[in-house]
């Protein structure tokens, strides 16, 4: 466990705008500062941050919460790897965890081990980036290469792309004289030894693609040879190794993540080329599979970033069809999947150079096609009206179909499909059920629980949708957060008065986390005073969010208007005890109409006339109640 002491030290250090800031270009209005937000499409700014409360809000997609929580939506990490990545930015020490002798001992190899293969990682993506701009073999050979893909300068930079000499131990030698350990170095597939003891390269005479982590570290590598030689293969890879776990990682993901948050979906291609082709055309949302078959951690990771993906497919009939049941996984974790084909012998890279970046990019708009739709399509031109055929295509179709979780997603590819294929719709969906009713009898496997897996964003969603509903109890907190510390005649605070209403009146609170914030606000003024900022920076992100959500004004009153169109304006709050008033009476009335909802069901279940006389006493009692209330605030109306 990470110690509360240390939590507080960070959040109390990191600044929101100077943590926002790394990420957006903000400018100062009044007491808040604005921007782009980055995790929508938008031309007007929306995106506020206040300095002073500590939170930032986009009244654009909504989006709210403190530093922490910026870096967790923006970097996608979880609470304790958003605290560390604000501990090296504030330069503060991270703590060690507890745990046994043998088991500090164990993390402490692996920590070194990870570490000291970093290090080998970044001096080797210098070297082969070195080799490739200084080196005269590295220019004539590798960046002759790049030139002619038409990678760009800035391109081969930005993506760190190097060349490994011909020589039999250049880089191995260079490497051991700076220091670095062979056995480590052999670890990290940077070098071999022949059963002779002889120590070599592994990526001899081939261009370098670096693989980088989340954060843009070099984990791993890629060598492609340039000599038409069938006793070499085409890709050398790195190993796995402490840092680098192929079917964890997507290539491009670092270059890409803001931009899927952002747009919203993602490309999948196939290739490192490809990746590189699109972003140097504008489009960065691409990621690879780097000429691998999908795995599940992959599309864990994808769903991570965004639930929409669109894979870019090169236009070799046999090789498009060949790949088709490898994309089903997609549909079984839950993502929507559209394709994007090009003309016969052409690849994403290729005709990005071709068309350029603008039509290249209209070209993806116009071409994209539902999966199951596309693959339907497709596989109709084989089948022709051969009635085998046609039920093995039947057949597939079908298969993909079963596999979308979502039922309302099923019904309506199976009614496009069947108008494609000229089929009974009913037949698809009795094909389809037999197939969800296999399924639902065989145990769940890992890639299923991805369908229904839930992130705290996702659950943001559902839990804190307090716009159209529960205003009365988001009024309340909203008049604790910004009122609560303020006089009160006869109580501790007007905090401390709210609370006392709720409990006078047996007002129970419906929103599980409205209830666990006025939970926590009784123990804080039973201890001591009410602390606001405990709040903002609550270790609960559901909490964070929410209190961001409402702490945030969308509109300020200018200081102009009173001299520019003489409107005297009150001071903000300053009629916080009616607004305290008017908010009880209205949480008042809701709890007394859910009572007279509840009372008008025990009535129709009363059984024994005395049950019905006690009912109706209880239904006047409430009845007149609600009339005193209603006439207090002037309204008949209640949400």
């Amino acid at each position: 466990m990470i110690p509360k002491s240390k939590i507080d030290e960070i959040v109390n250090i990191a600044r929101v705008e100077e943590v926002v800031g790394d990420y957006v270009t903000l400018k100062k209005r009044g007491a808040t500062m604005i921007g782009l937000c980055p995790f929508h499409n938008e031309k007007t700014p929306s995106f506020n941050v206040s300095p002073v409360k500590g939170i930032y809000k986009c009244f654009g997609c909504g989006k709210a919460g403190n530093a922490v929580n910026f870096i967790m939506e923006v970097e996608h990490l979880n609470y304790i790897q958003s605290l560390k990545h604000l501990a090296e930015k504030y330069n503060i020490e991270w703590p060690e965890q507890q745990a046994t002798s043998e088991e500090i001992e164990a993390e402490k190899e692996r920590s070194n081990n990870r570490e000291s293969l970093q290090i080998i990682n970044n001096f080797a993506e210098h070297y082969f980036a070195d080799i490739l701009e200084n080196d005269e073999e590295g220019r004539t050979v590798g960046l002759s290469y790049f030139e002619e893909r038409g990678f760009r300068p800035e391109t081969i930079k930005k993506f760190k792309l190097g060349f490994s000499k011909e020589s039999w131990d250049h880089f191995a030698t260079t490497a051991i004289k700076n220091g670095f350990n062979i056995e480590l170095l052999k670890k990290s597939g940077l070098i071999k030894e022949s059963e002779q003891g002889k120590i070599f390269d592994a990526y001899r005479g081939r261009v370098m693609f670096t693989i980088h982590s989340l954060s843009g570290k070099p984990i791993a590598f890629a060598g492609r040879f340039l000599k038409k030689d069938p006793k070499s293969p085409k890709y050398v890879n790195s190993p796995e190794t402490d840092l680098y776990h192929k079917s964890n990682e997507l290539y491009g993901l670092y270059f890409a993540k803001q931009a899927i948050s952002k747009i919203g979906y993602v490309y999948l291609v196939e290739g490192y080329t490809d990746v590189i082709s699109l972003h140097q055309s504008g489009i960065e949302n691409v990621v690879a599979s780097s000429g691998t078959s999908l795995t599940e951690n992959q599309i864990k990771l994808i769903k991570r970033f965004s639930d929409n993906v669109c894979v870019l497919y090169d236009g070799d009939a046999a090789g498009i069809k060949a790949s088709l049941r490898g994309i089903d996984m997609l549909l079984e974790g839950g993502l929507n999947v559209k394709v994007v084909s090009f003309p016969e012998g052409e690849d994403p890279d290729s005709y990005a150079q071709k068309l350029g970046a603008v039509e290249f990019g209209l070209y993806l708009e116009e071409n994209k096609k539902d999966f199951i739709l596309f693959k339907t399509s497709l596989l109709i031109e084989d089948a022709g009206n051969d009635p085998v055929k046609r039920a093995q295509l039947i057949r597939e179709i079908v298969e993909s179909i079963a596999k979308v979780p979502d039922a309302i997603k099923r019904s309506g590819f199976i009614k496009e499909s069947a108008k494609i294929l000229k089929a009974d719709e009913q037949l698809l969906i009795n094909e389809t059920n037999k197939i969800l009713r296999t399924k639902n009898t065989q145990p769940k496997n890992n890639i299923a629980e991805v369908a229904v897996e839930k992130d705290y964003r996702e659950e943001l969603k559902e839990i804190l949708d307090l716009q159209l509903h529960d205003h009365q109890e988001r009024d309340i907190v909203r008049l604790i957060i910004e009122h609560g510390n303020k006089n009160m005649e006869g109580y501790k605070n007007a905090a401390h008065y709210i609370l006392h209403e709720l409990h006078e009146h047996d007002i129970e609170i419906d929103h599980p986390v409205i209830a666990e914030i006025i939970n926590e606000v009784a123990i804080q003024l039973e201890q001591n005073d009410l602390n606001i900022q405990h709040f903002v920076n609550h270790t609960n992100n559901l909490i964070t969010t929410f209190i961001a959500t409402i702490m945030s004004n969308q509109h300020e009153v200018s200081p102009n208007w009173e001299k520019k169109y003489d409107i005297i304006m009150d001071e903000q709050g300053a009629n916080y005890l009616a607004d305290i008033e008017s908010a009880i009476t209205r949480l008042k009335l809701k709890h007394i109409e859910k009572s007279i909802l509840q009372n008008q069901e025990d009535f129709n279940k009363a059984i024994t006339d005395d049950d019905v006389e006690t009912l109706q006493k209880i239904h006047k009692h409430l009845t007149d109640e609600r009339q005193h209330l209603t006439h207090k605030i002037g309204t008949v109306i209640i949400k």
